[in-house]
């Protein structure tokens, strides 16, 4: 994906989530939720996109074999 693309989908997602948080009107706590989860999913999505998210399943953590 180019990194134009990639750049455009974040202003387009930042515009969203500010216009959402800007005029509907929804109680604090859940605002911090929305912001929370769409923060999240941006980041995984910027992972997979730049290919970091599959050297993340390769990583073991605790006691094994």
């Amino acid at each position: 994906m180019p990194l134009i693309q990639v750049i455009l989908i974040l202003i387009t997602v930042g515009i969203i989530l500010w216009l959402i948080n800007r005029f509907i009107p929804m109680a604090k706590s859940i605002k911090s939720i929305l912001n929370a989860v769409v923060v999240i999913a941006v980041v995984l999505w910027l992972l997979k996109v730049f290919g970091m998210l599959s050297y993340l399943y390769t990583i073991r953590v605790g006691v094994g074999k």
